[in-house]
């Protein structure tokens, strides 16, 4: 994916900094430095000849704050219903502003469209408090012209729940062994329950940020 992504190479399944970065060159992101995180930067690949195979088959985002912004209980006394405005942002019922993330839009685009990502399914695991109004903005939200972060994504794991149960789920549905899965999340504590179960976890403090 032709990118920025903040993360902490430090919190990849408790991984080195040298561990995570040999895992991140297996795919071709390309991560930029940040001053809240430990890293360092890594070029894509430019071999055309690169197979899905070496790909995550699954790609998991949490939503509040990873994804979007404010999270979804900073709404509390607005929320639904949402109206989407002219620059692709949201606006609740009590006028709050709700927007995509740094390279949210571009990055989803991207799973969705590129070929190299035809065997990779897109995931949203969250125990958001509201799910039903994060269910809209899926709705509103577009990555590209008519693609909604709903139509992104080919499977949901959204209610209260420990994340671990969510990526239990995840396996399940999809019979992708957990190993074989990605997981963004801009909480620390829900990187290291879903690691503990196999799964490759990016700590992003910051969301998916430029």
């Amino acid at each position: 994916l032709h990118f920025a992504i903040l993360t902490s190479l430090a919190i990849i399944q408790v991984l080195s900094v040298r561990q995570a970065s040999a895992f991140a060159q297996q795919f071709p992101l390309k991560l930029s430095a940040d001053r809240s995180c430990s890293t360092r930067k890594l070029a894509s690949s430019d071999k055309s000849s690169r197979m899905s195979a070496d790909l995550p088959k699954v790609v998991a985002f949490d939503l509040d704050a990873t994804l979007w912004v404010p999270e979804m209980y900073e709404l509390w006394g607005g929320g639904a219903p949402f109206t989407k405005n002219a620059d692709g942002t949201l606006t609740d019922c009590r006028g709050t502003r709700c927007r995509l993330m740094g390279n949210t839009a571009a990055l989803l685009h991207e799973l969705k469209t590129d070929p190299r990502w035809r065997d990779t399914k897109v995931a949203y695991c969250s125990c958001t408090d509201e799910p039903a109004w994060a269910a809209e903005c899926m709705r509103l939200f577009e990555a590209s012209p008519g693609l909604t972060l709903e139509r992104a994504a080919d499977v949901l794991e959204i209610y209260k729940a420990p994340k671990s149960t969510h990526f239990r789920r995840l396996a399940e549905k999809t019979g992708v062994l957990l190993r074989d899965m990605i997981f963004f999340d801009n909480e620390e504590h829900n990187c290291r329950t879903v690691a503990a179960l196999g799964v490759t976890c990016v700590y992003v403090p910051r969301g998916m940020t430029q």
